[in-house]
């Protein structure tokens, strides 16, 4: 058998990175096999051990991948936004839309990944590139807030976070019921309203 070239070797390597990337947003980083990285890459089995030495390695690798992709849309949608208001709701309306919630595989790593690490230790590897890559949204979501207080827009980025993940969680578990769509449309509405920075007493 011909030895495979350098650069279909990195090729390969991309794709399996990008399919494990999809695969483990749908089903969680511990929810799929080596065989189903290879099978959804088109590629054997056997191949695998060639680019990564674990299922691990490809693991961190895929979930620093999909923590990348959701900053660059991010950037992407920030970038043309004429306010931090209208900032805020490029990165809200889409985050909590019915395709959002369709396509698990092209939406937020950390709804996918954040049940696994509460099984993961402080100090893994996977765990430490969630906790990079959820910090650098955090971060991001932090600078569309309108405060001149620095700790009131961390608070805030970290309500309205938690606001985005834990609808968009809940409208994926009761996908098929009416419930779905009145939980992204209703958490779409409160974030709409709430103001960026605490309102003066």
């Amino acid at each position: 058998m011909p030895r495979v070239s350098r650069k279909q070797a990195d090729l390969n390597r991309e794709i399996i990175v990008e399919a494990a990337t999809r695969l483990f947003r749908e089903r969680g980083l511990h929810g799929i096999s080596v065989v189903d990285v290879m099978g959804a890459a088109g590629l054997t089995h056997g191949g695998f051990y060639g680019h990564f030495e674990s299922k691990e390695a490809l693991a961190v690798e895929a979930s620093d991948r999909a923590f990348e992709q959701v900053a660059g849309r991010w950037r992407e949608r920030i970038g043309t936004a004429e306010d931090h208001a209208a900032a805020r709701r490029a990165l809200v309306e889409p985050y909590l839309s019915t395709a959002s919630r369709d396509n698990p595989g092209d939406s937020c790593p950390v709804v996918a990944f954040a049940g696994d690490m509460c099984h993961e230790s402080a100090d893994s590897a996977l765990r430490e590139t969630f906790m990079t890559g959820l910090n650098r949204l955090l971060d991001t979501l932090s600078q569309l807030m309108d405060s001149d207080d620095a700790a009131s827009n961390r608070q805030q980025a970290l309500v309205q976070y938690s606001l985005m993940v834990g609808a968009l969680t809940l409208a994926r578990a009761t996908r098929g019921d009416a419930l779905s769509d009145e939980i992204l449309e209703a958490a779409k509405g409160f974030l709409g309203a709430v103001p960026a920075s605490p309102a003066p007493r």
